[in-house]
């Protein structure tokens, strides 16, 4: 073997070597695990991220995802219970396959796991969901209500069937209806928002006579307080006049009374003063410059009073001597 050969043979054992190191080194990213087939067997033993060595051409290996992903669904046929058919441009499932459950799953259901569980089953669910709806219940009435029912459809299905895939969310595009139906259903709902624009009118008409009855009623009833409170107000003053003319009128009376009683007892006395004047004679009163004034009964009696008043009347001038009972003046 001369040189030349044993360079091209140096050469071919390190592109030899090259090829084989590349064909067993592979890396797997953050978020996945790796499994492996060998002979076309799964092996148990997954592979974390990072760069990993394997049997070139003897074993092989698929990346599976452990992060939240998301997996599409495109123009799904939909016919519902009137026989219309619909189409559902996309749907979008946000899913996650726990890293334990990795084994078992890529078993049972292959690497592709999320088109036999994930896929296949929303065409079953949505179709079963659109034969049991009518046209006006899946495009409007119940439009808002498929991504929740997909959602716990699916996982419902994916607790028996795949422990360890959760799915996240579920959403739905606008499902695509033949046109004459759709200009239809645009021109209902142009109708129905006129209603509720009109139906929402009328609800402001109604509020603003109603504002306007209870402004009325409140008004009513503040004037009816003013002339309840002016009312009780004049009955009060009326009252407080009566009150003041009662007292007046019993002042006057007590007055007049008490005149009466004077006028009564004056008579009472003068008649008795009479009836005595009739018994004993009349009844004389004296009276003399300051002194104090003296009654006395009959005229025999003034003559005693003066001769035992003795030498105090004489020379006193006149004394006056009334006769009470006949008004006469007698002098002394």
């Amino acid at each position: 073997m001369n040189m030349t050969q044993a360079r091209v043979l140096v050469a071919a054992v390190v592109g030899l070597v090259v090829v084989l190191l590349y064909a067993s080194i592979h890396k797997i990213e953050e978020g996945h695990l790796a499994v492996y087939y060998r002979g076309g067997a799964l092996l148990t033993s997954p592979s974390g991220p990072g760069y990993h060595i394997m049997l070139p051409f003897i074993t092989t290996f698929r990346s599976v995802q452990t992060t939240l992903q998301t997996d599409e669904v495109k123009n799904v046929p939909c016919g519902t219970s009137g026989g219309v058919m619909i189409y559902i441009d996309r749907i979008e499932v946000v899913n996650m396959l726990a890293p334990y459950a990795v084994f078992d799953i890529v078993r049972n259901y292959t690497a592709d796991y999320d088109k036999t569980l994930i896929f296949n089953k929303i065409h079953h669910e949505l179709n079963q969901f659109c034969s049991a709806h009518t046209l006006q219940e899946v495009y409007i009435e119940l439009f808002d209500q498929i991504d929740e029912n997909l959602k716990q459809a699916l996982q419902k299905d994916l607790n028996l069937m795949a422990p360890g895939l959760t799915i996240q969310a579920v959403r739905v595009t606008k499902p695509k209806i033949p046109e004459a139906i759709r200009r239809n259903f645009e021109l209902m709902e142009a109708e129905k928002t006129k209603l509720l624009i009109a139906a929402q009118k009328q609800k402001v008409v109604e509020k603003e006579a109603e504002t306007e009855r209870k402004k009325a009623v409140i008004e009513a009833e503040k004037i009816a307080q003013v002339a309840k409170i002016r009312f009780q107000q004049k009955v009060m003053e009326k009252e407080t006049e009566k009150r003041i003319s009662e007292i007046e009128d019993a002042a006057f009376l007590a007055r007049e009374k008490a005149k009466a009683d004077a006028e009564y007892y004056a008579a009472h006395k003068y008649a008795t003063s009479n009836k005595l004047a009739k018994e004993y004679g009349c009844i004389y009163t004296l009276y003399f410059e300051s002194w104090s004034t003296m009654v006395f009964y009959e005229y025999k009696a003034v003559k005693e009073a003066l001769i035992n008043q003795g030498v105090k009347f004489l020379g006193r001038g006149h004394i006056t001597m009334i006769d009470d009972a006949q008004k006469r003046y007698g002098m002394f």
